[in-house]
């Protein structure tokens, strides 16, 4: 059984390749003094930090308060967390303080997203990763951290910030607020049906399907959803799938960035092939008995994929 799994972990994470989204130069209200790409080391710093939060949140990036000169620093603020998250979450879950934190680090091309966090107690890093995916960010260290046990909300949104002055180019209103409903979302489910792994994995499941069939409309979305909970045996309320395909509705607008999905295919491949799973080569039949239908025509996909693109 232990393949099976590793083949469904395997199908699971490449659906996440599926799911970037194409920034658009749209203005979005964040705190940034300038469009300097000159560093390649950013930190969004919630701006309610007390002087002994801030050493907190320093050591579990690694770093020093002498450090940040070598650091792009921007801050974001309360009042934009609950312009952004407002209407998907709780105020009291935002809460009155901004203090949650990231940094970026960028890294070579083609080298992925990788998300690490501390002391976050809302959202796991599968789902701050599926988000920023969404958004558009590839290629980075993102490292998200409080300075004690917090819900971690403003990390999305000042990740979404540096990145933006990272780059230089401003992500659109529309694709900040498409991958906050989505982060909402992913941690709403996960806290519903007890498992934030496999609300992460239907989330990508679903986008890889949405994205791979051009599905756009409600009924579609929503037979995606019940057929990818059927096989990971979830059993979500109504009103919990109406908020999922509302959401996976705003996602299905959202440009693919296929070269973006090519860069971090190459990562996905050479990691599924060293745990013994080459995607190029495994025989799917009987797959359908193992994983069911759902899944089984995703593998299928996948194989073709990645055939295509490493011979």
């Amino acid at each position: 059984m232990k393949i099976w799994r590793q083949l469904l972990c395997g199908i699971l994470a490449v659906g996440l390749l599926f799911t970037g989204g194409a920034t658009v130069a749209v203005s979005a209200d964040a705190v940034i003094e300038d469009e300097d790409t000159s560093y390649d080391r950013y930190i969004a710093f919630g701006q309610d930090l007390t002087k002994k939060e801030k050493k907190a949140v320093l050591d579990s990036f690694g770093i020093t308060e002498d450090d940040l000169k070598d650091y792009k620093t921007i801050e974001i603020t309360n009042q934009q967390e609950h312009e952004y998250l407002g209407e998907y979450i709780d105020a009291s879950v935002i809460g009155k303080r901004a203090l949650s934190s990231v940094m970026i680090v960028k890294t070579e091309k083609d080298s992925g997203i990788h998300v690490t966090t501390d002391n976050i107690s809302y959202c796991t890093s599968g789902m701050y990763c599926n988000a920023l995916i969404t958004a558009g960010l590839k290629d980075a260290e993102v490292k998200v951290a409080g300075p004690f046990s917090i819900s971690g909300t403003s990390a999305l949104v000042g990740a979404m910030n540096a990145y933006s002055v990272m780059t230089g180019q401003e992500i659109s209103e529309q694709t900040m607020d498409t991958a906050t409903n989505e982060l909402v979302a992913t941690a709403d489910l996960a806290e519903a049906v007890g498992d934030s792994e496999k609300a992460e994995q239907l989330i990508a499941a679903v986008k890889e399907k949405v994205f791979a069939d051009g599905l756009t409309n409600s009924t579609d979305i929503r037979d995606a959803i019940d057929a990818a909970s059927n096989s990971l045996g979830l059993d979500i309320s109504e009103s919990d799938r109406d908020a999922l395909v509302d959401m996976l509705e705003k996602v299905s607008k959202e440009d693919v960035d296929v070269d973006a999905i090519k860069e971090q295919a190459g990562e996905i491949y050479d990691k599924l092939k060293d745990a013994g799973i080459d995607l190029a080569d495994v025989d799917t039949k009987g797959l359908v008995e193992k994983i069911g239908d759902f899944f089984a025509g995703i593998f299928d996909a996948i194989v073709d994929f990645f055939k295509g693109l490493f011979g």
